[in-house]
Formats: structure tokens, sequence, C-alpha cells
């Protein structure tokens, strides 16, 4: 495996970063996850679009053009000689001293790591996940917006211990108002009715770049789908409920605290979706060649 690190390229074993970086030290800095199929990457300007959004959010130059970090990714892809599989694109702070001021850190560190993944079994695809609702909330958007992708997701690995430690595969998260963000890892849709809701950023959900293709599916299938403050009640008395991200893709969940999402199995909206979610990323992208 090839890992890009400001620019040059090192074996798994020989890709480090400096102790003093203050990515490893503060978990200040950025990162989006991005996928490829079929030898393209799928809604790659979006990722890299955000990323800079992110950036400029915190006050962070990543030094490098939009463009160039696009041909990075593409370049490192190619190294590995992959045509399936994930991305992991991190800017920290970059090396500086000790103490929380980032002005001593002079350029950003930019990492690329092109790999394969499999955040959940296959099996789970077919079946559904289970959920329970997490003790620990998401951090409130006053104290850092969820639109920032940033690398403080110690309160995110919390909840998903919650999650294991509870015989489930994702856990809820809810905000400071007990209002849904989302989950661990992934963006939450509820079917009732043959309407669809969501969590809006507002309440803590990150605006994910697959959230945003459901939203395109809904309306190409005639779906009524809107954002909405949504509660556990929303999901217990849901049709059915699935669960968004660009490393999860479209994955129904069918049980939340004990109590079964519809009849307890994935539902026929869901399956539409994550059958049309599939035929899309399997067609457009990026070319990596």
């Amino acid at each position: 495996m090839q890992i890009y690190i400001d620019g040059e390229y090192f074996e798994k074993e020989d890709a480090k970063i400096s102790v003093f970086d203050h990515g490893l030290l503060y978990g200040d800095g950025i990162f989006e996850g991005i996928r490829f199929y079929n030898g393209r990457v799928f809604r790659l300007s979006e990722h890299i679009d955000r990323l800079f959004v992110s950036a400029k959010a915190i006050l962070l130059d990543i030094g490098m053009t939009h463009d160039e970090l696009e041909g990075a990714v593409l370049e490192a892809i190619r190294k590995n000689e992959l045509q399936d599989g994930y991305v992991r694109l991190l800017v920290t702070r970059g090396i500086g001293t000790l103490g929380l001021s980032p002005f001593g850190c002079e350029k950003a560190t930019i990492i690329i790591i092109a790999d394969t993944i499999s955040l959940y079994p296959e099996e789970k695809y077919k079946e559904g996940l289970k959920l329970i609702t997490c003790s620990t909330r998401r951090t409130a958007p006053a104290a850092l917006s969820p639109c920032v992708k940033s690398l403080n997701y110690l309160n995110n690995v919390m909840a998903k211990v919650e999650a294991i430690f509870g015989d489930a595969e994702e856990g809820l998260m809810l905000n400071e108002q007990g209002f849904i963000a989302e989950c661990t890892g992934d963006n939450i849709f509820v079917i009732k009715d043959e309407k669809m809701k969501t969590p809006p950023a507002s309440s803590g959900a990150l605006p994910g770049i697959t959230r945003e293709v459901i939203f395109e599916i809904a309306d190409e299938f005639g779906i009524e789908l809107k954002e909405a403050q949504m509660t556990r009640y929303d999901i217990y008395a849901a049709d059915e409920c699935f669960l968004t991200g660009t490393a999860a893709e479209v994955i129904a969940a069918v049980n939340l605290d004990r109590r079964p999402i519809g009849d307890g199995n994935p539902g026929p909206v869901t399956s539409r979706f994550i059958s049309r979610f599939r035929d899309r990323v399997s067609q457009e992208g990026t070319p990596i060649a």
C-alpha cells in the first residue's frame, strides 16, 4: 500500500507523521471519506468542496488548490492499482509547538490513504441494523458546527462504544434538546405513510454527500422528503428507517431500543433507494484513469 504524505508516497509501515503535529496533539484538522466504484470516484468535487469549506471554517490553509487536491486523490488511487475502494483524505494543522495556538504551525500536513473498506458485514445489508439510543450527546452546533468534518471524533467514538456494549451495530445520537442528530457515523432517514424525514444540520446532523444523493433520488421517485426536528418516537412509529454515509452507503435500520421498526425487516421503499443508489455509484463519477 502506498500512502501519500505531503507530496511523497510511503509504504504503510513507513508512513509516519511528527508527534508535534497538531492533528495528533489536539485533533486539529479535517477529513473526508470518499468512495470509488468501477474506476470512478463518486462525488469527488463535492467532497473536495466540503473539505475546503471545513478548512475555511477553522482557519486552516490547505496549501493546495481544489484541482491539485483532486489530482492527488486520483493519483493515490492509481498508485495502489484500485478500481473499487475508499479514500481517507486528512488535512491537519501541521507540525507546531506544544500549546493550543495554531499559529506556530507553518504548513498543513496532507495525508491520502486509498484502500478497501467494509463498514458492516454484507449480511447486515440484507437483514438491517439494530440501533440503540446513546447517552452520549452530539456535540452542540454552538460548540462546533456539525458541518465541519473535524478530527475531533471522540464524542462519536464513545457513542459507538455504547452501541457495541448494548449489542447493537449503531448508536442513535441526540442533541442537548433531546432531538435526533444522527448516528455515530451516519445520517438517518425515516419513512412514514410514504413520506420521508431526516434531521436538519441545526439539530447536529452533518450535511452528508450520500444524504444529498438521497434527496435527489427521492425527487426522482416523487417522494416527499423534508428536513425536520425528530424525536425517537418518529423512529418507533416509522414504517421504515435507513442510514446513509460514504462508508456505510445506504443500509436499513430495523430495530431501535428493542422496538422493531415497521415489521422489523428492511422495507420496500428502503430497498428501492438502495438499488437506485447502487445504480448511480456504478455509473457516475470522476474517472480514475
